[in-house]
C-alpha cells in the first residue's frame, strides 16, 4: 500500500504532513481508533500495564468480545498496542502499549481524569437540560 499524499490530505504546502478534517486524511482513522468508545478505554486500561484479553475485557467492563478483539487489532494495526503471544500450553497472551500508545494514552488519561472530575457538573448540566426540555433524565 503506498503512502497517502500530503494533496490527498488537503494539506499540500502546509506545515503539517495530515488533516483529520480531511476525509481521505487517514490520520482521521487512527483519530476514530484512540476516541472511540472502545478504544480510549482500552488504552486507558492499558495504561495501568501489561493484560491477557479476559483481563482486559473484565477491566473495560461492557466491551463484548468481538468489539474489544476489533479495538486490540486496529490499535495494533496503528501502532498503538503491542500482542505478545507467549509459546506455552494453554497459549497465552498479552497486549501492553507501545511507546507510541503509551504517550496517546497519557493524554487520554488527562482527559479522563478531567471528566471524571467534573462529573458533578455534568449531572447539573443534564438535569437543568432535562427539566427545560422536559425529558426523562433515564434516557440519557
Amino acid at each position: 500500500m503506498e503512502p497517502i499524499a500530503q494533496a490527498e490530505c488537503g494539506m499540500e504546502g502546509r506545515d503539517l504532513a495530515f488533516d483529520v478534517f480531511s476525509k481521505l486524511c487517514p490520520s482521521r482513522g487512527t483519530l476514530e481508533h484512540v476516541t472511540g468508545r472502545w478504544g480510549a478505554l482500552t488504552l486507558g486500561a492499558l495504561h495501568e500495564g501489561s493484560f491477557r484479553f479476559n483481563e482486559l475485557r473484565r477491566r473495560v467492563d461492557g466491551v463484548s468480545e468481538k468489539m474489544l478483539s476489533q479495538t486490540l487489532h486496529a490499535l495494533e494495526r496503528d501502532g498503538l498496542v503491542h500482542r505478545e503471544a507467549q509459546p506455552t500450553n494453554p497459549p497465552r497472551v498479552d497486549y501492553e502499549l507501545t511507546p507510541l500508545g503509551r504517550e496517546v494514552a497519557e493524554r487520554l488519561m488527562a482527559l479522563i481524569h478531567f471528566v471524571e472530575g467534573r462529573m458533578d457538573e455534568v449531572l447539573r448540566a443534564r438535569a437543568s437540560y432535562d427539566a427545560r426540555r422536559g425529558t426523562d433524565a433515564r434516557s440519557a
